[in-house]
């Protein structure tokens, strides 16, 4: 059976009401009806089921699922958007015996889920409810349509327990028949209701264990080799009642399960043994792991006996990076694992620890980064409608720094996070930022169109807060939040000052709108905001800037936001950059930059003549680099740089996430510089090949699948001597840029050329 994401005409579910059950909160309840179809199976042509969900649910019609997708119907701004499926179960239906049976399980998902973190304990309401209706098209033309109604039963499901941040419990002695619980019915917002538009969620591979062994204390523990997001899989046979208990964590210190940094997310499944044998998966949940602790296995635990299950949204993958150096390999490779693990119903900032929130700052760091690696469109554009309805429903017409904006229903003590109310640059900027992402990697300009009101908003919203100087230097910011010399309780002591970086941002929002305003033929939209841009450059050089120009605050983020946004043109440009090529070297190319200047300190080097220091900056080993996590073990990108210590035990900051794709934004920069494959118009209808090598790697390969075709290139250095191999789709131009400073045109095709260095 197979979903359709095509949408509906009218909402399928008009007949149907919702369905929820009087059930203790942890309790799956599973909702049944029987239907006597009005023709033979035979004389069926279609059959389709349509399902929505406060909370996640499962189907099944004669006992057999609708879908291989998991945790339907994701996670949406609920309040304005909740999303149904349809399923076309035709196959199935034809091909029973008996009536029909339909079944629906409800679990508590993001609706119930206690999201937030620390006391946040934010709900969208106090009640899940499932709603579904079976749409049957016989020979004759007729029509029969089944909904859940207040007819439906319902039933406690072996799922005893089940949370996204606390784990599952599943009892198998239930599968033989649980407790009646009485329905209850409620009516349907069918003018929330809109076709799913994202990609489901999914499992996608199976990864097996490489290890069990026994802790210093005794515990039976057992290494995946990959930190992923997702669940154990098994088959099990033991005595009737027993347990097994299976907790949950990304890294181990001092030999035992490492999970501090969860913080109050027990990310802990339990499983209630039949007496026979038992098949277990607990899909009503997710953990961020690569090590389980497993108690009360009857026997001994073999790595045989257990699986790891991947999950999360579907997306293709495009981009493929490789070269000489396996760290910089390796690299690229964590940050393919974190967004996998991150790209799960929305963009989260982290996996495994109460929060697991869309955090608009990470996803605006790396937004470019993710549509190299996966075919985002769908998956970003369907986050992008959840910040446009969030942003128009926010009462100071700011963009959210989470979205969905679960946060406003936490149970947070009085003040806390209000000192960051109001717009934000970087978080806000994703409003911005991630459309111009979309832009450059598919050049759909319907979505473009789509996108642009909450640009609009974002930029409207800081204008009162710029300053009569001209400077966005009012109101709250995170700034270059999680820089490196901050202390471990204060990520927000950055050495960057957070107007300078507020004030680049904006320059960078207000022009890329501006840019899309003209794409979009609105010219007066497009003459607005580049005077807000004009204005703000013009402040910004006059208020941070020097003669020698050294901008305020004089740290790497500033003048690489600077250099990489084009705030900074000329004399100045080459004294900025000649000053941070400066800092890189003092600071022994170690990283001195947090979110803000990460994705753009290599850019603002390699595109000033500094190639060599970036490249020695991108092969770094010591902490803080982006290779010293690899050097320590890392499989994903890690939200601190030394979220684990030289000495092998966990930073002791309150965040502490081992997966967290931030930090891991320069790699659109590989992709780009030392892959050498970018954009030369939206979408990739033109493609600029211009790699650029430096000290400490010797060759390099990349390849796209863009919106025209596969693209690839590969180069290699030897003896001062650069071999470029370049392989275009039919048709499709491209400019070469040589290290000896030709530019080559071509069209279509595998192309080689020779360069010196």
């Amino acid at each position: 059976m197979s979903m359709s994401a095509s949408p509906v005409p009218v909402s399928p579910l008009s007949e149907a009401v919702f369905l929820s059950a009087e059930a203790a909160e942890g309790v799956a309840p599973r909702f049944t009806a029987t239907v006597a179809l009005t023709a033979l199976r035979d004389d069926v042509i279609t059959a389709t089921l349509w399902a929505t969900a406060r909370g996640v649910y499962e189907a099944e019609v004669d006992g057999v699922p609708v879908t291989d997708s998991v945790l339907d119907p994701g996670w949406t701004s609920y309040e304005w958007r909740l999303t149904y499926q349809q399923f076309d179960v035709t196959e199935t239906v034809r091909g029973g015996q008996d009536d029909v049976r339909l079944a629906l399980v409800l679990g508590n998902g993001w609706w119930r889920g206690h999201l937030g973190f620390g006391d946040a304990d934010a709900d969208y309401g106090d009640e899940i409810a499932v709603a579904a209706t079976l749409e049957v098209v016989y020979r004759d033309g007729s029509v029969q349509r089944v909904s859940t109604s207040d007819g439906w039963g319902a039933a406690a499901s072996d799922v005893t327990r089940n949370s996204l941040y606390r784990g599952q419990s599943v009892d198998a002695r239930l599968r033989e028949g649980g407790a009646p619980l009485v329905v209850r019915t409620s009516e349907i917002d069918h003018g929330v209701l809109a076709p799913q538009t994202s990609p489901p969620v999914r499992r996608h591979e199976a990864v097996p264990a490489r290890r069990v062994w026994r802790s210093p204390s005794g515990r039976t523990l057992v290494d995946f080799g990959q930190n992923l997001v997702g669940w154990l899989r098994f088959t099990v046979q033991g005595p009737r009642g027993d347990l097994i208990r299976i907790r949950h964590a990304e890294v181990l210190e001092d030999g035992e399960l490492g999970v501090r940094p969860l913080r109050s997310a027990d990310a802990t499944d339990e499983f209630v043994l039949s007496g026979g044998v038992d098949a277990f998966e607990p899909t009503f949940t997710f953990h961020g792991f690569r090590y389980a602790e497993v108690e009360g296995w009857p026997g001994e635990l073999r790595a045989a006996d257990l699986e790891a299950v991947v999950v999360h949204s579907e997306m293709a993958r495009t981009g493929r990076f490789s070269c000489s150096d396996p760290l910089v390999t390796r690299l690229v490779e964590n940050s393919v694992w974190s967004q996998r693990g991150n790209f799960l119903s929305v963009p989260t900032d982290c996996p495994q620890r109460d929060e697991r929130l869309g955090w608009t700052g990470d996803i605006a760091a790396f937004a470019a980064s993710a549509s190299f690696s996966f075919d985002t469109a769908d998956f970003l554009d369907s986050w992008l409608q959840d910040l446009r309805l969030e942003t128009e429903h926010a009462p100071d017409g700011a963009v959210p720094f989470v979205v969905p904006a679960v946060l406003k229903y936490a149970n947070f003590p009085a003040g806390h996070l209000s000192e960051w109310a109001g717009p934000t640059a970087i978080w806000g900027d994703a409003a911005v930022w991630v459309p111009q992402a979309l832009w450059h990697a598919y050049g759909d300009a319907d979505r473009l169109a789509a996108h642009y009101p909450a640009m609009a908003m974002h930029l409207s919203s800081i204008e009162p807060l710029i300053s009569e100087r001209g400077l966005w230097e009012r109101g709250n910011q995170f700034g270059d939040w999680l820089d490196p010399d901050a202390p471990p309780e204060d990520p927000a002591a950055a050495k960057a000052d957070a107007a300078v970086v507020a004030t680049a941002c904006l320059y960078r929002s207000a022009s890329f709108a501006a840019e899309a305003a003209a794409v979009l033929g609105n010219d007066a939209e497009a003459h607005r905001w580049r005077g807000l841009a004009a204005r703000t450059r013009d402040a910004f050089v006059r208020h941070y800037v020097d003669d020698d120009g050294i901008v305020r605050s004089d740290c790497a983020t500033v003048y690489a936001l600077a250099i990489t946004f084009g705030v900074l043109e000329g004399d100045l440009r080459s004294r900025a950059a000649a000053r941070l090529a400066e800092i890189v070297r003092e600071s022994g190319f170690r990283v001195t930059t947090g979110f803000a200047g990460t994705p753009y300190v290599t850019w603002a080097l390699s595109e000033t003549g500094h190639v060599d220091e970036a490249y020695r900056l991108l092969l770094e080993k010591e902490c803080p680099s982006w290779l010293y996590p690899i050097t320590m073990g890392a499989t994903t990108v890690w939200e601190r740089w030394d979220s684990m210590l030289p000495d092998g035990s966990i930073n002791p900051g309150e965040m502490t996430s081992f997966n967290h794709y931030a930090l891991g934004a320069v790699v659109d920069w590989i992709h780009q510089v030392v892959g050498g494959l970018r954009p030369a118009a939206p979408g990739y209808a033109r493609v600029r090949v211009q790699p650029r090598p430096g000290p400490g790697i010797e060759w390099a390969e990349t390849s796209l699948r863009t919106r025209q075709g596969e693209v690839s290139v590969a180069w290699r250095v030897a003896s001062g001597e650069l071999t470029l191999e370049v392989a275009l789709p039919d048709d499709v131009p491209a400019e070469v840029v040589l290290p000896d400073g030709r530019t080559v045109e071509v069209r279509g095709g595998g192309h080689v050329f020779t360069s010196t260095l």
